[in-house]
């Protein structure tokens, strides 16, 4: 971890209510793995975006827009998620979104087999609708045409936008995490 945690005591006028914040939203909407270490600091992306406010700021904006109030269903969410946390080798944004994507009734095979980079051969229609919709993203290009279509007609165009901006809020996750080289935390090591 290239950033010490942050003592929710040691807090500034600007990082402690953007730490309140955080701290109420993943109560309420990222319950399931741990996202605070002793004495309560954020850890996860949460803690480089607590040490960079201007730029933290809007992005857990983002996050919450993404996140509060979604029109896919969450095991859909958490397939794209866990698509592009694996392109990324994201080791955190693996780590929460494998026990967020078990509460949602992904069975481990499908789970393992996305995390290798792989597309599992049992995932639902709208599961592999958004596997192959975050799969084309992360791998770069136009998301092909009829692989947009689909994503319409299974979703709506309004969900097929969540959907895309989905993937790209977690690419930012993924690169705050790796850039910052925010590790899993040690009890969940294997």
């Amino acid at each position: 971890m290239r950033l010490p945690l942050i003592d929710p005591d040691k807090l500034t006028a600007e990082q402690r209510p953007f730490y309140d914040d955080m701290q109420a939203e993943i109560a309420k909407n990222f319950q399931g793995f741990k996202s605070s270490g002793a004495k309560g600091a954020l850890i996860g992306p949460f803690n480089p975006w607590l040490h960079e406010p201007q730029f933290g700021k809007p992005i857990w904006e983002l996050t919450k827009a993404i996140s509060g109030a979604p029109s896919l269903p969450r095991p859909v969410r958490e397939v794209a998620i866990l698509v592009t946390g694996a392109k990324f080798r994201a080791a955190y944004e693996i780590y929460a979104h494998v026990a967020l994507a078990e509460k949602r009734g992904l069975s481990d095979e499908k789970l393992a087999t996305i995390v290798a980079g792989q597309r599992p051969s049992d995932l639902t229609r709208e599961e592999a609708i958004a596997y192959d919709v975050a799969s084309a993203l992360v791998n770069g290009g136009v998301l092909p045409e009829l692989t947009y279509r689909q994503a319409v007609q299974a979703f709506g165009a309004h969900a097929t936008a969540e959907l895309i901006y989905l993937v790209g809020v977690y690419c930012l996750v993924s690169v705050t995490l790796n850039g910052f080289d925010v590790p899993v935390p040690d009890e969940e090591t294997p």
